[in-house]
């Protein structure tokens, strides 16, 4: 009984799929512009290499982002949630109220709809992560002031 449910399972999740994607599309490797790290945003030099744009099917914006040491981005929100997804280096990340968490290459992190945070390198070591930003009524980021010097390394 179990076995047939799961056919059956499958056999619906593949039909409704179809309505989508009918083929794979690939995105080349540096087929997209890097883009320098706005002031009004970022705190140190930040570059973002926009992976795939949302559309009505993803509902979310990609791209991977790469700080220098003691780079990091100005304090903001997510309307619908960011997930992270570190690649390289060692960051930091902060939802306001609470301590500051290193990250590592592998960790995963979830930011929920509208948790106003941070995030980006240490003060030593560069770091780059996936960011997968979904979209709500258009919008996928509220920008707020940058993160002081004190904020961002309070020792």
């Amino acid at each position: 009984m179990k076995k047939l449910f799961a056919v059956a399972l499958l056999i619906a999740f593949l039909g409704s799929a179809s309505g989508y994607a009918q083929t794979i599309e690939i995105t080349r490797n540096a087929s997209t512009p890097s883009i320098p790290g706005g002031k009004e945003y970022f705190t140190g030099r930040v570059v973002v290499d926009p992976l795939y744009p949302a559309t009505a099917q993803t509902g979310a914006t990609t791209g991977l982002v790469t700080f220098a040491p003691g780079a990091r981005t100005a304090w903001h929100t997510h309307p619908a949630g960011q997930l992270l997804i570190v690649q390289s280096g060692k960051g930091w990340v902060q939802q306001d109220g609470q301590a500051r968490q290193v990250i590592n290459p592998g960790d995963v992190i979830w930011i929920p709809a509208n948790t106003r945070h941070w995030h980006g390198a240490t003060a030593n070591n560069g770091m780059s992560h996936i960011a997968v930003s979904y979209m709500k009524d258009g919008q996928n980021v509220i920008w707020k002031e940058q993160v002081t010097d004190k904020q961002y390394n309070p020792e």
